[in-house]
């Protein structure tokens, strides 16, 4: 269940996940035990599905955000699965999501520049037949990887 005191820890610990055990019963107001037992609650009921560091994509010279449209004129599970697939190999798809709408999937890429923007799109096009391809370059983050708005969900 997510009460209150989860919410407080998953909305700390997406903040910053390099709290220690004690900052963060501390900063939700829980003993270190029942914080961690929480945490391993959250953990075996998959809302808690691994621990990772936010990166800054510029210092690392990935300056080209890319959100690609894709159309397809297959929809079966097996075309999926295997479109799926071919996404996966391709390192630069940072999220990829099935869509409704005129166009089917949605692609974030995120790469060097223009060049290595078709390097990917040259991959992408060669693995499996897609009906078109609309790309859009974003110009401006103005945010990125927000923290989920874990105040608004509703308990299960």
């Amino acid at each position: 269940m997510i009460d209150q005191f989860n919410k407080a820890i998953l909305k700390a610990l997406q903040q910053d996940g390099s709290l220690t055990q004690r900052e963060l019963s501390e900063k939700v107001n829980l003993s270190p035990n029942a914080c961690w037992n929480r945490i391993q609650t959250l953990k075996k009921e998959g809302v808690i599905t691994g621990q990772t560091v936010q990166l800054d994509r510029t210092r690392l010279g990935l300056d080209l955000v890319v959100f690609a449209m894709i159309r397809t004129r297959h929809h079966s599970a097996e075309w999926l699965e295997t479109f799926r697939r071919h996404v996966q190999t391709i390192p630069e798809v940072i999220d990829f999501f099935r869509i409704g709408g005129d166009y089917d999937y949605l692609l974030k890429v995120v790469t060097r520049d223009m060049a290595s923007y078709d390097s990917v799109y040259r991959r992408l096009i060669a693995g499996v037949e897609l009906d078109s391809v609309t790309s859009y370059f974003a110009m401006e983050a103005i945010e990125e990887q927000r923290p989920l708005p874990i105040q608004e969900t509703r308990e299960r």
